[in-house]
């Protein structure tokens, strides 16, 4: 794969995985679009030292992919679409939210791939979510890893789960049609900067570290008992995995993006008070929900086809995460209480 004026389409490329995918692939000489309603993604992800990366006049479509018609604009005249947008929050919006969810994400779905079969897209890449394995195979501790396989039979915890599963169906089928190369990875939890922080929508590692950086305004508070894990995956290994399906793996089903060990929540908290380099205490609220207790990626798959493996450790890159965080809250003057 050339990427030297490649025409990419990046879906959700203000997000947090999308925005840094963006910077990679403009080194790499890629032209790249961004579609993005902005629900969690942000105008300023796409800056680098503070100029656009992209012209945001003519290469940043905000529009609502629920919409057909967006979804027909922003795939005109692409090689390539990476589809990561989708609608995703903390634990407490997922179960609050699940019919809403799965229907927005199906949606979304349904009118990206269909528009890019119209359009003449030759690649196109679908992004997974390691929440689509079967609850009951993560209601235990210390399971064995996942291999890609395991999805089946299904039985996903949550409407998310679910909602991606069938992405993922879905373009398995595209691809089967022979009318597009397709190729599917299925993340664990990426975490990095460039993240969403907000107590509405953050996830776990930017929640407690927001929690770390306004300690004492807002109590450092853990959802759940923290003895559930899950496989942390740093923003740049995650994108290196969407580089390398796109030049190595369509075509070759569902491959997962994650370490072959999990991380308590307990150990993230103890990570994020670690970087703020200050005396927080840790507390747990077990009166709130704390979602599937573990899982972890065999990535051999990941290996064998793309040549990835994860490079960055948890310790480090909550270190890294934090200073990222520090330093947004500062910017945007709101690292005071909540």
């Amino acid at each position: 794969m050339d990427w030297n004026g490649a025409r990419v389409l990046i879906t959700g490329g203000a997000g947090q995985i999308g925005s840094n995918l963006t910077e990679r692939l403009i080194g790499m000489g890629a032209e790249i679009t961004v579609a993005d309603n902005l629900w969690r993604g942000k105008e300023r992800n796409l800056l680098k030292n503070g100029a656009p990366m992209i012209d945001m006049e003519q290469q940043f479509h905000r529009v609502d992919l629920a919409d057909k018609e967006a979804c027909e604009t922003v795939c005109k005249g692409q090689d390539v679409v990476i589809h990561l947008a989708d609608v995703v929050a903390g634990i407490n919006f997922v179960f609050g939210n699940q019919y809403f969810l799965f229907n927005k994400n199906a949606l979304i779905d349904n009118n990206m791939i269909q528009s890019a079969l119209d359009a003449g897209v030759s690649k196109y890449v679908y992004v997974g979510s390691a929440c689509s394995y079967p609850a009951d195979k993560q209601a235990v501790l210390d399971p064995p890893p996942f291999k890609e396989d395991d999805v089946y039979p299904a039985l996903p915890e949550s409407a998310y789960g679910w909602s991606k599963l069938m992405g993922e169906y879905l373009c398995q089928l595209a691809g089967e049609s022979g009318k597009m190369e397709t190729g599917v990875l299925r993340f664990h939890n990426v975490y990095g900067p460039r993240c969403e922080m907000s107590p509405e929508k953050s996830q776990v590692i930017p929640a407690l570290i927001r929690k770390a950086i306004r300690h004492p305004q807002e109590e450092f508070v853990v959802w759940g008992s923290g003895a559930q894990r899950r496989a942390f995956v740093y923003v740049d290994d995650a994108v290196d995995g969407l580089v390398r399906v796109v030049e190595r793996g369509m075509g070759k089903g569902a491959i997962q993006i994650g370490p072959d060990f999990s991380t308590s929540i307990k150990e993230v908290a103890e990570h994020a008070v670690a970087a703020s380099g200050r005396d927080i205490e840790i507390t747990f609220d077990t009166t709130k929900p704390e979602g599937d207790m573990d899982r972890a990626a065999d990535w051999t798959k990941a290996k064998d086809i793309l040549g990835w493996e994860p490079t960055v450790d948890v310790a480090e890159g909550i270190k890294r995460t934090y200073a990222w965080c520090d330093a947004e809250l500062k910017a945007l003057g709101n690292d005071g209480p909540a």
